[in-house]
């Protein structure tokens, strides 16, 4: 285990998940079907629908609404109320550390100094300190993620917030914390010097199917998707060069939709969501 770091993978390595080639293609492709359908959009990962109006580097969201410390990797947004506000841990953390196993909150109490753990977290490759980022007295802890660490990697921004504080001095988030439109070049030039894969959803299961055709790779793929749970995701990487078109024909007739999409060279991958009643459709063609 490390702690509060991981090493990046080697220059020039396929990220997501891997598996050493040396298999030829199997035999029967796919049959392309549907030319004229818009493809499934690579690059970034996007998320298959309306636009987030949120900013984003390279897929991982940054939302406007909230002030950043980006040395400690933590959030803190301002309630309504003008007196409270809400600390959480950043997206890209959540994407660079894994699915986090737990979250452990410290047994502080009243007044917390700037710095100051009020939590750990632990994935199978990360261990680390959610810090307040300015002096505060604590209010509220967010027991759900401590009874769901997965809230920190699906709803880094929402649902799991980490604890809720006032500022011992209203006037000091605003003085030492940064706008996200400050933190840009920096977050940026970390995620690609760690390598980051920011996705909508923490994949629960990763499926390797570099060189096997299409026909396989859906075999496959609909195998793994029956042995995980309703709501769970799978990420599939596959190098054929037909996937696009038949990753959004598959969609189509299954139900089962696509969350996000990205290439990597001449690696694919898709980001896959089991549902518990598909919805089967057919597009226009056209």
């Amino acid at each position: 285990m490390v702690r509060g770091e991981v090493t990046a993978p080697t220059s020039g390595a396929p990220t997501g998940p891997g598996r050493p080639r040396g298999r030829g293609r199997e035999s029967h492709a796919c049959t392309t079907l549907f030319l004229r359908q818009k493809l499934v959009a690579l690059g970034s990962p996007k998320t298959l629908g309306a636009r987030s109006a949120r900013m984003e580097i390279d897929g991982c969201p940054i939302p406007e609404d909230r002030l950043y410390d980006l040395e400690n990797d933590v959030w803190w947004m301002e309630e309504t109320d003008g007196g409270h506000a809400r600390v959480g841990i950043l997206g890209t953390l959540a994407a660079f550390a894994g699915r986090f196993q737990s979250l452990t909150f410290r047994p502080v109490e009243g007044t917390v100094a700037r710095g100051r753990s009020v939590a750990t977290l632990e994935s199978v490759r990360y261990t680390g300190a959610v810090r307040l980022p300015v002096d505060a007295t604590l209010v509220a802890r967010n027991d759900e993620v401590a009874r769901r660490p997965r809230l920190l990697n699906d709803d880094p921004y929402t649902d799991g917030w980490v604890v809720r504080v006032r500022p011992l001095r209203p006037e000091e988030p605003r003085e030492r914390l940064e706008t996200a439109a400050a933190i840009v070049g920096r977050l940026e030039a970390r995620i690609r010097a760690r390598r980051i894969r920011c996705w909508p959803a923490s994949p629960d299961l990763e499926l390797n199917e570099v060189g096997l055709e299409c026909s396989a790779v859906l075999t496959r793929l609909r195998e793994a998707l029956a042995t995980v749970p309703f709501g769970a995701s799978v990420l599939l990487a596959t190098d054929d060069p037909t996937s696009p078109i038949e990753m959004l024909r598959w969609s189509d007739q299954t139900g089962y939709p696509v969350l996000a999409s990205r290439r990597e060279g001449e690696l694919f991958q898709f980001l896959v969501r089991r549902v518990e009643h598909p919805s089967p459709r057919r597009r226009g063609v056209g």
